[in-house]
């Protein structure tokens, strides 16, 4: 005999609280009331003979228990979805979801995937660009790019890319008084900077043993290091780059590197992040082998 299913109008419930960490918000999504909302979350508490959230004063929280079995049905809700979609309505193109960094976008992802648009011409990769962290638990999306130390929880990890700092600015500059001619020279002119990337000129000052004589939050900030290094190519000073993202520039002589000095910054670089408790689509797997082999062939080149 098959064991008994639990209540499942409590099961969506619970679902949707524990996604929110909110009953008002739940109820909001389920278009009934929070007290109803409370009712199914009681139900199958009591089904299950112990809790699953713990009641603070204005917030609620998970107990292990909840969060064990929260990760569970998120998992067969969204298999649900997804089984319910296809059936309902099969979709004319082959849709997955990317989050990357505007710069990382813009500046190497963005003029390779043509190629991949090429070769797989049935596979749509939606791209959005966002500095907020990744929650795969309660975002629709398949994969994202981030900047870090390859330890995000729950997550597959794929190195992309070599991640090497040298400051870089436009050949007007690079001829200019009072001139580049040694490290300190840099607190002559404008140092640009990335809010995303704070701290580089840091890492890049304390290597070439000048962190002592110059300011290295002076200078002016941009919301993305392609602002930043837009402005470099517009003169109005030195970005620190990650020369990877400015090959082309290099290549085409629109950014000059002032000085040989490097920072490399090992493991702290861009990732592919892939969810772990969801199976991975054939899409998916076949935009991720591409991804790497591109990154591959980056890293080689250089």
């Amino acid at each position: 005999m098959m064991d008994r299913l639990p209540p499942l109008n409590a099961v969506r419930a619970f679902e949707a609280v524990a996604r929110h960490l909110s009953i008002t918000l739940a109820a909001d999504e389920l278009n009934v009331t929070p007290g109803a909302v409370s009712r199914q979350i009681r139900t199958l508490e009591e089904y299950m003979e112990q809790p699953l959230f713990i009641r603070g004063h204005r917030q609620i929280t998970l107990t292990p228990a909840g969060e064990q079995y929260f990760k569970a049905v998120a998992r067969i809700i969204e298999e649900l979805r997804n089984a319910t979609r296809k059936l309902k309505r099969p979709p004319k193109r082959r849709q997955i979801k990317v989050r990357a960094y505007t710069t990382f976008a813009m500046q190497w992802l963005i003029p390779r995937l043509a190629s991949f648009h090429q070769e797989h011409p049935k596979i749509e990769v939606l791209l959005t660009a966002s500095l907020d962290p990744v929650d795969f638990h309660k975002e629709d999306l398949d994969a994202a790019i981030r900047l870090g130390s390859g330890d995000w929880p729950n997550c597959n990890c794929y190195v992309l890319s070599d991640n090497v700092l040298a400051p870089v600015c436009s050949p007007a500059l690079l001829d200019s008084e009072p001139g580049l001619h040694a490290p300190a020279d840099v607190a002559e002119y404008t140092m640009l900077h990335s809010i995303a990337r704070p701290d580089d000129w840091a890492h890049w000052l304390e290597a070439t043993g000048v962190i002592g004589t110059v300011d290295a939050r002076a200078g002016m900030t941009y919301q993305s290091s392609s602002m930043a290094y837009a402005a470099a190519i517009g003169g109005q000073g030195i970005a620190m780059a990650q020369l990877f993202l400015v090959e082309k520039e290099l290549r085409e002589g629109t950014l000059v590197r002032p000085f040989e000095q490097t920072v490399d910054m090992g493991a702290y670089t861009y990732y592919l992040l892939t969810p772990r408790h969801r199976a991975e689509s054939e899409d998916m797997a076949t935009f991720r082998l591409w991804l790497l082999e591109q990154a591959r062939l980056t890293r080689n080149a250089a």
